[in-house]
């Protein structure tokens, strides 16, 4: 790692927290032993195939700064989310623009750059989720974290329109690290849009996503994620919630070459409530990587996971989650199914579903599926005059419909049903 140095991490500045935590764990970067697919938690990933001597960090002279110019447009666009509270754009990885509803404002609502932030402010929550999974890439991303969007609501407030995020990376063989920490407070509500997107150069985006709920909140949270086709992705989010806490967590993974994403949960307070949903289609010689939790810390919790993905040409997908129901968790229910769709000879599906029950009364259960387009649909639309392109289509958007319907940004269904066929339509033109 002959470009990830100390100095290059205390170049980035910054305040005397921030850096201090940056510094900690760069110190930490000579004793890392990335991780090798023989790893189960790696098991079907790309993983042997990264060289960090490939990328190098962003030097702050390329960071964004505020008042730059914001984060091109290009697939979703901030427009498409119709109206909303707020907008954070963040190109590699440090905010260059926020904006807020006054109204809210009064209200004590609250975004900013985690490295402009008022002291204080972000300090108490940074890594709150995120240090208690940490992994080789965490400690990366900490070692070099630029700053990234800060969302605080406070207690018993409504946020009725979502708060924009965009996240822009670019730079040929360079590594940004964006980040978005979402505090929402005790009763309160809010949706946070997510949208990942870089340019077609090399490039490592490792990000971090921390939402911290607390007792009684109410959060919907989506991820976009349209990279280019030579970006790795190694991105982890996680999520914690108090009592009677309510998580709807959304992913739409369409770009990338190498696109992983570890989404968790830790439900740790009774009554809590997590839905997971996530749609992805890999084509050329993509690989989509998810690795889910489902936490159960506390008595009479519920999570839901339903994970639908399709891959075609040489793309791969995988799908490794684990339900932990810890000996806490009674009266706790949890469930969770991955469905995949394999279009084309070439193209591979892993799904990996896995229960880890320490309680003894619970209600539980998971299930996954891999394979074709069912020809009996196929001539069922043939019979009807349909051509054979179009009924695929058809057929995969029929497949993916129940999540996209339930994507927690109502706005944002057609535009990403919308991004969903675009894919579809270029079948057979991935490289």
């Amino acid at each position: 790692m002959t470009a990830f140095t100390t100095d290059a991490s205390r170049a980035l500045g910054g305040p005397d927290w921030l850096s201090a935590r940056r510094l900690a764990a760069a110190e930490r970067l000579a004793d890392l032993t990335w991780p090798t697919s023989t790893e189960e938690i790696w098991r079907y990933s790309a993983i042997d195939q990264f060289d960090p001597d490939r990328f190098a960090p962003v030097p702050v002279e390329e960071l964004g700064t505020p008042g730059d110019e914001p984060a091109p447009g290009g697939g979703l666009l901030a427009a498409e989310a119709g109206e909303r509270s707020g907008l954070v754009v963040v190109r590699n990885g440090r905010v260059v623009h926020h904006e807020l509803d006054p109204a809210l404002e009064a209200q004590g609502v609250h975004v900013c750059g985690l490295a402009t932030c008022a002291a204080g402010e972000a300090e108490p929550w940074l890594g709150l989720c995120s240090d208690a999974s940490p992994d080789a890439f965490t400690v990366l991303h900490d070692a070099f974290l630029a700053g990234g969007a800060f969302v605080n609501v406070p207690a018993g407030v409504v946020v009725d329109k979502p708060i924009v995020v965009l996240h822009w990376s670019q730079g040929e063989g360079r590594a940004s690290f964006p980040h978005t920490l979402v505090v929402a407070g005790e009763a309160s509500e809010v949706s946070v849009v997510d949208r990942f997107a870089s340019a077609g150069g090399e490039h490592l985006v490792d990000a971090v996503v921390e939402l911290s709920l607390g007792d009684g909140a109410n959060v919907r949270y989506l991820s976009v994620q349209e990279h280019g086709p030579k970006t790795w992705q190694i991105a982890l989010q996680r999520a914690h919630l108090g009592r009677d806490a309510h998580l709807r967590s959304s992913a739409v993974a369409l770009g990338g070459d190498y696109a992983r994403l570890r989404s968790e949960s830790r439900l740790d307070g009774p009554g809590a409530e997590s839905d997971l949903l996530a749609v992805y289609f890999g084509d050329g010689h993509q690989m989509l990587d998810f690795r889910t939790l489902q936490d159960h810390a506390a008595p009479h919790t519920l999570s839901n996971l339903l994970f639908k993905g399709a891959v075609e040409d040489e793309a791969h997908s995988v799908y490794s989650g684990l339900v932990h129901l810890r000996e806490e968790a009674q009266h706790s229910e949890a469930y969770q199914t991955n469905r995949n769709l394999v279009l084309s000879e070439g193209a591979g599906a892993e799904s990996v579903p896995n229960l880890e029950i320490e309680a003894n009364d619970v209600k539980c259960s998971h299930a996954s599926t891999v394979g074709p387009v069912d020809d009996d649909q196929r001539y069922y639309l043939a019979t009807r005059g349909i051509p054979p392109e179009e009924a695929d289509r058809l057929i995969v958007m029929g497949f993916f419909e129940d999540v996209i319907a339930k994507l927690p940004v109502r706005s944002l269904v057609d535009p990403l049903r919308e991004a969903v066929i675009r894919k579809i339509e270029h079948r057979g033109h991935g490289s």
